[in-house]
């Protein structure tokens, strides 16, 4: 079965770049470590090769890039201090807000549903409710026009 609609991307392997970048960003957070280590790490990984590297790539370098920016506009949805956030819920939270501030070529809800299934596969159990409230209403922000239509 082919994944790559008509204009050349393929899903499943952008869908699995997500993935493994929101466990790089994970692994940022926590291990503290430079993102292009981060990077170099998780490129030399198997399940790299069916993934989407550029994409993948685009996500870490624009998270650690933005990070204040992408923080700030978490901070008005959540409930807590952005510190505070469980670590896999505040990557998805992360990387999501990074698609919608500068990846408008991806639909917001394809934003949302992908960082909502990466957090049910990694996250707690009721994460993903979390990080799908939180991007809705900052699609809702960034996204007006969009979401309107």
């Amino acid at each position: 079965m082919n994944n790559t609609p008509p204009h050349g991307i393929d899903l499943a392997a952008r869908s699995r770049a997500r993935r493994r970048a929101l466990q790089a960003l994970y692994a940022w957070q926590v291990g503290g470590a430079k993102m292009g280590n981060v990077i170099e790490q998780f490129r030399h990984e198997q399940d790299m090769q069916v993934a989407d590297l550029e994409y993948f790539e685009d996500l870490l370098r624009g998270v650690d890039q933005h990070v204040k920016e992408l923080d700030e506009g978490i901070r008005p949805f959540v409930d807590r201090d952005v510190a505070q956030i469980d670590p896999i819920e505040l990557s998805a939270l992360r990387m999501g807000a990074y698609e919608l501030k500068y990846r408008p070529d991806v639909p917001y809800r394809v934003v949302i549903n992908e960082a909502v299934e990466a957090t049910k596969r990694f996250g707690a159990d009721h994460g993903h409710s979390y990080v799908n409230g939180v991007l809705d209403k900052l699609a809702t922000h960034w996204r007006t026009a969009e979401k309107r239509s």
